[in-house]
C-alpha cells in the first residue's frame, strides 16, 4: 500500500470522524519526524495553529487543522515521486535540487509535531473508546508514517549525490569521503526494518546503489591519482644495472589529506609494499647499493638507490651499519605519508604488515647473522647490539614495528652471544684444520737440552725431539683458548669465576687430530719412516701439552691423553713393523746350508740390511726422542740378531770354513751395530746382542774353550745359551769323538 501511496496514488479521502484524524496525524508524526528536527518544528506550527493551541477547545478547528496538513502532505508526497522517478528511474532532466523538497518536507514535519502534542490527550481519550475502526486507522496511519520516513530518506540520498559532485569539482577529497560513508549508511543498509525493506523494493533502489558504487570508485581513482602526482616511485632498468627514484611532495597539508582520504576509502597499498620491498629494501640489504637522499628540492625529498641486477657477491655483502643508515633514508623520504589513519594505525604500520615478516627475515638472514663476529678481538670491537637497539627503536617510532608483537630483533639479540660462541668455535675449527693439513715434515726441535734422565725425573719435561710446526702452532691456539675470559660477553668488573665456555673445543680439537690427521697422511705415514715417527712425536707433544694443563679443566682430559697416546703408537708402531719386516724379508733370502762354503751372498744380506738401517736411522736418530729411538732400533736390531742366531743354529754340519766364515759375518755385524746408535754402548741394551758375540766365540773357540766358558752350567754362556743349543753346536762344529762325547757329557 506504501509504494501505491508514494508512486501511484495519492492519499485516500479522509471521510472518517474527527478522532481518526486526530490519531492519523499522531502516529504519522510518532513515525516519521526525524529526532533532531522536533524542536524546530515548534514555532513554526504555533503561527499555523493560532486558534487557541494550548488547549484545544473547537473539535471543528483541530480537524481542519488536521485536513490542511494532510492535504499539504499529499501534495508533498506527490513532487517527490516526481523528483526521484525523474532522476532515478526514467533519468529525465530535472533542474529542481532536493534542497527545496527537504525544507518543505522538514516544514511539514514540524507543523504536525506541534499539532499533535496539542491534541494528545483527547485523542488518547477518543482512542479508549474506539476500537476496531482505529485499529483499522492505526494501520493506515502506519503506512504514511513509513512513506514519509522512506521520502525523506530518498530526498537526503539526492541531497548528498548533489553535494559530492560539488566536493569532486572542487577535490574536496575528504568531504567527499564523508558524503560517501553517509549515503552508505543510508543506501546499504544491514537492518531489516520495514522502511529497509520497502526501499529497496523501490524501483530507484538499484539505479541509487549503482550510482553509490560509481562514485565510490571515481572517489578512489581520484584519490589514487593525486596520491601518484604526490608520490612518485619509478625505476630504470639497464642491461647490468637498475635506478630506483622516490619523490615525496613537500606540500604536507595537501599530501596528508589525500593519503589519509585515500586509506579511509579502502586504498589496497599491496602495490605500494611490493614495489617498496623488491626495489628498494631487498637490494639495500643484500646488494651493494648507492643511495642518494636529497632533501634541497624546493618541491619534495628524493631518494635515488642504484645497483647492478646480477647475481651479488658474498663477500661483497654490504656491511650492517650502511644497511642500517640506508634504511633510515629510506623511511626518512617517506616520512611525511606516515600519518595516522586510524585509531592506533599509521600508514608505516600498515605497510609493516604487509612486508614486515619478510623485511625482518631477510635482515637478519643476510646481513645480521653475517655481521657476528668470528674473533675475540671482533667480539670486543662490535656494538652490533647497541646499533640493532637504536634501530629497533627508530622503527618503533615510526610505527612500522609493532612494540608489543614484533620481537625478532630482541631474540636475535638474545641469542647474540650464543651464536657469537658457536661462530667462534667454528672459526677455531677452521683454523685448526688448517694447521693439521700443513705438511707434517716442515718441523722444528724443541725442548733442546731435556735428557732421558732429566725428563724421568720430572713428568712436566718433554724429551729433546722434533716436531711439526704445526703442531706447535696448534698448541699455540690452543693456549690462545685457554686466555680467553671465562665468558667473553660478561661486563668488565664481573668476576671470573666461571668456567671458559671455549675449553670444549680444545677436546674437539685433539679429537679431531686423532681421527683426521691419519686419514690425510695415511700413505705417506705408512711409507715414509719419518713421517710417522713425527707424528707420533706430535700426538706425545700434544698429550703432555693436555697433562700438563690438566688443572684448568679441559672436559675429558685423561680420555685424550689416552687416545694421544694410543693413536700415535699404533701409527709408529705400524711403521717400526714395517721397517722389521723389509730387514726380515732381506733375510729370508740368507742360504748358509752348504757345508764347504756359504759363499759372498749371505755377506752382501747381511751388508745389505746393515744399510737399511743405516738409512732408518738418518730419519730416526735426531727425530725421535732418545729414549724411544734406542728402544725402536734396539727391538729392530734384536730382530735381526735372532735372526742370524736362529739360522745358525739350525745348521747340522758346519766345517771349519763356513765357520770362519760365519764368524766373519757375525763380526761385521758386530763392528756395524754399535754405529747405529748415538751412543755406541746403548747396544748392550739388545737382549740378543751378547748371545751374538758368544757364538761368534764358539764358532772360532775350541772344544776345551767351549767347555770352560760353559764351566758345569756356571759359565758366561749359561746367561744366553742352553744347554742343547751349545750340545747341538759342539755336534756341528767338531766331529765324533770321544773327546767331543765326553765334552757333551760335561753340557747338561
Amino acid at each position: 500500500m506504501y509504494i501505491l501511496s508514494v508512486f501511484g496514488s495519492n492519499f485516500r479521502e479522509n471521510k472518517e470522524t474527527k478522532m481518526k484524524e486526530i490519531l492519523f496525524m499522531f502516529l504519522l508524526i510518532t513515525n516519521g519526524v526525524v529526532e533532531t528536527e522536533r524542536v524546530k518544528m515548534v514555532t513554526t506550527i504555533a503561527e499555523l495553529c493560532k486558534e487557541d493551541l494550548n488547549g484545544i477547545s473547537s473539535a471543528e478547528g483541530t480537524k481542519t487543522s488536521i485536513v490542511r496538513i494532510l492535504e499539504q502532505i499529499r501534495r508533498f508526497q506527490d513532487r517527490i515521486r516526481k523528483h526521484i522517478e525523474d532522476n532515478y528511474v526514467d533519468f529525465i532532466p530535472n533542474h529542481t535540487t532536493s534542497d527545496v523538497y527537504i525544507d518543505e518536507g522538514e516544514s511539514l514535519l514540524r507543523e504536525t509535531e506541534h499539532l499533535l502534542k496539542n491534541v494528545e490527550s483527547d485523542a488518547r481519550l477518543a482512542l479508549n473508546s474506539a476500537n476496531v475502526e482505529l485499529t483499522q486507522c492505526l494501520e493506515e496511519l502506519r503506512e504514511v508514517a513509513m512513506g514519509l520516513k522512506l521520502s525523506y530518506r530518498l530526498l537526503k540520498i539526492d541531497q548528498y549525490f548533489q553535494c559530492l559532485e560539488e566536493a569532486n569539482a572542487t577535490k574536496d577529497y575528504l568531504e567527499a569521503l564523508n558524503l560517501l560513508g553517509k549515503l552508505k549508511s543510508l543506501i546499504c543498509c544491514e537492518s531489516s526494518s520495514d522502511v529497509d525493506i520497502l526501499f529497496q523494493k523501490c524501483d530507484c533502489y538499484d539505479t541509487i546503489k549503482v550510482r553509490y558504487h560509481i562514485q565510490a570508485n571515481i572517489l578512489q581513482q581520484n584519490l589514487q591519482q593525486k596520491f601518484e602526482n604526490l608520490v612518485k616511485f619509478s625505476e630504470k632498468t639497464f642491461p647490468s644495472a637498475k635506478s630506483v627514484n622516490l619523490q615525496v611532495s613537500k606540500d604536507v597539508s595537501q599530501l596528508q589529506d589525500t593519503v589519509l582520504a585515500l586509506f579511509e576509502a579502502r586504498y589496497n597499498p599491496m602495490k605500494l609494499c611490493d614495489f617498496l620491498l623488491e626495489n628498494c629494501i631487498v637490494p639495500i640489504i643484500t646488494k651493494p647499493v648507492s643511495v642518494d637522499y636529497s632533501t634541497e628540492k624546493d618541491d619534495y625529498f628524493q631518494i635515488n638507490i642504484s645497483y647492478s641486477v646480477k647475481a651479488a657477491n658474498i663477500s661483497l655483502r654490504p656491511p650492517y651499519k650502511q644497511v642500517f643508515t640506508h634504511i633510515k633514508s629510506h623511511f626518512e623520504c617517506l616520512e611525511n605519508i606516515n600519518i595516522k589513519v586510524s585509531a592506533n594505525r599509521y600508514v608505516f604500520s600498515i605497510i609493516g604488515s604487509h612486508i614486515r615478516d619478510k623485511f625482518m627475515k631477510l635482515l637478519i638472514e643476510e646481513c645480521l647473522m653475517h655481521s657476528i663476529p668470528e674473533t675475540m678481538d671482533e667480539y670486543r670491537e662490535s656494538t652490533l647490539l647497541d646499533d640493532l637497539q637504536l634501530f629497533q627503536q627508530m622503527l618503533k617510532d615510526i610505527y612500522f614495528l609493532d612494540s608489543h608483537k614484533n620481537n625478532e630483533f630482541t631474540a636475535f639479540s638474545a641469542k647474540f652471544n650464543i651464536i657469537f660462541q658457536e661462530r667462534f668455535s667454528v672459526k677455531i675449527m677452521e683454523s685448526a684444520r688448517g694447521i693439521m693439513q700443513k705438511d707434517l715434515q716442515d718441523m722444528i726441535t724443541i725442548s733442546d737440552g731435556n735428557t732421558g734422565d732429566e725428563v724421568k725425573n720430572n713428568i712436566l719435561l718433554f724429551p729433546q725431539c722434533m716436531i711439526s710446526k704445526g703442531t706447535l702452532e696448534l698448541t699455540k691456539l690452543m693456549e690462545r683458548i685457554l686466555r680467553q675470559p671465562s665468558n667473553p660477553c660478561r661486563e668488565i668488573n664481573e668476576s671470573d669465576n666461571e668456567p671458559n665456555l671455549f675449553l670444549s673445543i680444545i677436546s674437539t680439537i685433539l679429537t679431531t687430530y686423532c681421527s683426521d690427521v691419519p686419514k690425510i697422511y695415511d700413505k705417506l705415514l705408512e711409507s715414509i719412516p719419518q713421517q710417522s715417527a713425527l707424528f707420533y712425536n706430535n700426538c706425545m707433544f700434544l698429550a703432555h701439552w693436555v697433562t700438563k694443563n690438566a688443572d684448568v679443566g679441559i672436559p675429558a682430559h685423561p680420555v685424550l691423553v689416552k687416545t694421544l697416546q694410543s693413536t700415535g703408537l699404533r701409527i709408529f708402531k705400524a711403521q717400526e713393523d714395517t721397517q722389521r719386516s723389509i730387514v726380515l724379508d732381506i733375510m729370508n733370502n740368507l742360504d748358509i746350508s752348504d757345508t764347504h762354503s756359504i759363499g759372498p751372498i749371505p755377506l752382501k744380506l747381511v751388508r745389505q740390511c746393515l744399510r737399511q738401517m743405516e738409512l732408518l736411522k738418518n730419519v730416526w736418530l735426531n727425530v725421535l726422542p732418545e729414549s724411544v729411538y734406542n728402544k725402536s732400533f734396539g727391538s729392530i736390531l734384536n730382530e735381526f740378531f735372532q735372526y742370524i742366531i736362529r739360522r745358525i743354529l739350525t745348521l747340522e754340519d758346519i766345517s771349519a770354513t763356513v765357520a770362519s766364515e760365519l764368524s766373519e759375518l757375525i763380526n761385521v755385524t758386530l763392528e756395524k751395530a754399535p754405529d747405529l746408535f748415538k751412543e755406541k754402548h746403548e747396544v748392550l741394551q739388545i737382549s740378543s746382542w751378547m748371545k751374538l758375540q758368544q757364538l761368534q766365540m764358539i764358532l772360532n773357540a775350541s772344544l776345551q774353550e767351549i767347555i770352560d766358558q760353559w764351566c758345569d752350567g756356571a759359565g758366561i754362556l749359561t746367561a744366553n745359551y742352553k744347554a742343547e743349543e751349545l750340545r747341538h753346536l759342539i755336534r756341528a762344529l767338531f766331529q765324533n769323538t770321544d773327546r767331543r762325547a765326553k765334552a757333551l757329557s760335561r753340557i747338561v
